[in-house]
């Protein structure tokens, strides 16, 4: 217990260290109330003094620049008057409704997405849990902002809209020190942590130090998808350096102006942020998240039986299209093992979706190597087949013995698949020829250009819709407007990953996983599935809509963590009901009250 003193400046330097680790409000006012109690006389009058040195900024506008706390011009009359908010607000309470409705209002008023981007990051700073409502009240609105597509666009141009720093930025300067730079964090109960090396953002390529913008999305979506607590978050840039020539002379990059470490130096650095993070938060989940074909897969090996690791981009896209997949089926009609894929693109993308199928393949009783046979690639030099000489790692595992072919409609024509998977970061490869021939070929041709942003796929839905009579099963990487067709309206589904990651962190945090395995992706792409409604297929929509993705979300975390119980990889004692135990974890965007 404390006894407190305004002078007493160990003592609250103690409490303030405290608050930071505990990063709750109900610690902070559990503090502050303890402290008024045990000298009531002195410290009850003075509450909001207590608060300003624990948090160091005089008075009550600790709380209004405090993004965690602040409440605007919620703040209640008696929260104004005991925490010494008097004329730091307009006079008028308004409630949460309120701000929201202005908050819509402004952003819709914004003349394009990358200003109002800028806008709630701006409001992300300010008020995170109005930030958070938002979000979550009009997620279909707001998540093409906060990430695909406008996120690319937004890490594009990085170093010239930078406000202020998010998470940690570890360079190649900081060897020997990472224990150190995580600890200058502020919170320190981490659970997930989303680190990238900026060397393959979405399709956009190398970006270096300018790819934060990513694990910043990412982790906006596991609090506003899946309910985890955004003080048990924390994105991380791994700075090597970048290939990059237009940063590397642009003088407002944020990052090092140096080429990339690559070989043993690279390895070491990213072994000695693995340990670091280790040390400091042994808890936590570690998604990988956009590194360089070069890397990713090496990573992922080298940890994921280290420490509870994944990789989005190789994971969980496979998960998201083998969820479209199955619910493709549904409205085709026929099996999985049935079907033959044609993967246009050949890096880790393609490659973890692949296998992934494989897998599922295999459950339905086919051979590893029959299962193969249903996998086809095409990579920028064309088919992926046994006579070429210029292959090498994982595209062996999928060269077939067959002719090489080099255009991509020849391809479709020859191989005759059923579906047509682009993860290739090329915009407008399924041309108007592929996809008649795909049309041609199938009743019901499955379509899923899932590069993004925007301005790298595929193709668009309405030509895909176009092309094939309205007869394709369509889903994209990125968001596009429901085409009209012959008097039809026709929903294209997006089979973006914040269909399974969120869901995925929140039931590896859930049960306190050691390891995640490629079975927690496979019940979490068939979940996914499952939830696909009826009224949903009907619209040709193979995904639910977002409005539902935190029930998604929660129905997935069990899944998950129901595997890890399954395989004693588990830490935490199983609860008798699951699900209900995991949606008690959500966190819930409302103000708190602090009198």
């Amino acid at each position: 217990m404390y006894k407190v003193s305004l002078e007493d400046d160990d003592t609250v330097i103690r409490i303030k260290r405290e608050l930071m680790d505990q990063a709750t409000v109900s610690r902070f006012l559990d503090l502050v109330n303890l402290a008024a109690v045990l000298e009531q006389s002195r410290f009850a009058e003075a509450k909001e003094k207590i608060v300003a040195r624990m948090l160091g900024i005089p008075n009550g506008a600790a709380l209004l620049r405090d993004p965690v706390l602040n409440k605007d011009a919620a703040f209640t009359e008696a929260e104004r008057e005991q925490l010494g908010l008097r004329g730091l607000l307009p006079a008028r309470v308004q409630t949460m409704e309120e701000q929201v409705m202005r908050t819509v209002e402004n952003f819709r008023r914004k003349p394009n997405d990358i200003e109002k981007y800028l806008f709630l990051i701006g409001l992300q700073d300010r008020n995170k849990t109005l930030f958070y409502r938002v979000v979550i009240d009009y997620i279909e609105e707001m998540m093409p902002i906060i990430y695909t597509p406008t996120v690319g666009q937004a890490c594009l141009e990085y170093g010239h809209i930078f406000r202020r720093p998010r998470g940690i930025f570890i360079s190649a300067k900081d060897r020997g020190r990472m224990p150190e730079l995580l600890r200058n964090w502020p919170y320190r109960d981490i659970r997930i942590i989303v680190v990238t090396d900026g060397e393959r953002i979405l399709g956009l390529g190398d970006l270096g130090a300018d790819g934060m913008g990513i694990p910043v999305g990412k982790l906006a979506l596991y609090t506003a998808c899946a309910g985890i607590h955004h003080s048990l978050s924390l994105p991380v840039t791994l700075d090597v350096g970048t290939e990059n020539e237009a940063l590397l002379n642009d003088p407002l990059y944020i990052g090092l102006k140096q080429r990339r470490l690559r070989g043993a130096a690279y390895d070491d650095f990213v072994e000695e942020f693995i340990v670091a993070v280790a040390e400091v938060f042994p808890r936590t989940v570690v998604q990988f998240e956009d590194f360089g074909n070069l890397n990713a897969f090496r990573l992922l090996e080298r940890y994921r039986e280290r420490l509870c690791a994944f990789n989005d981009d190789i994971q969980g896209t496979a998960a998201v299209a083998l969820a479209g997949i199955y619910s493709a089926l549904r409205l085709k009609g026929g099996k999985l093992s049935e079907q033959k894929f044609l993967f246009v693109g050949a890096g880790e993308a393609g490659h973890g979706a692949a296998e992934l199928m494989v897998a599922a393949l295999a459950a339905e009783g086919l051979s590893v190597e029959e299962a193969r046979q249903r996998c086809w690639f095409v990579d920028s030099k064309g088919l992926v087949v046994k006579s070429r000489s210029d292959l090498s790692g994982r595209k062996l595992r999928y060269a077939h013995d067959y002719e090489f072919i080099h255009d991509l409609p020849a391809v479709v024509e020859s191989l005759k698949p059923t579906a047509l998977i682009g993860v290739s970061g090329k915009r407008g490869l399924f041309t108007r020829p592929v996809l008649e021939a795909m049309a041609r070929l199938n009743d019901r041709p499955i379509i899923f250009p899932l590069s993004n942003p925007t301005s790298k796929a595929e193709c668009t839905a309405e030509a895909a819709y176009s092309a094939t009579a309205g007869r394709a099963i369509f889903a994209s990487g990125s968001p596009f407007a429901p085409v009209i067709l012959n008097g039809k309206k026709l929903v294209p589904a997006q089979g973006n990953n914040v269909y399974i990651f969120p869901g995925v962190g929140l039931g590896l945090i859930a049960c306190g996983a050691r390891q995640v395995t490629d079975e927690m992706f496979l019940v979490a792409a068939k979940t996914l599935a499952h939830e696909v409604s009826a009224d949903d297929l009907e619209t040709g929509s193979v995904y639910p809509p977002l409005t539902r993705i935190r029930e998604v979300s929660a129905a997935i975390a069990a899944a998950v963590a129901e595997v890890a119980y399954q395989r004693g990889l588990a830490t935490k004692p199983q609860p008798d009901d699951l699900l209900a135990h995991i949606k008690s974890l959500r966190y819930e965007p409302q103000y708190q009250s602090y009198v």
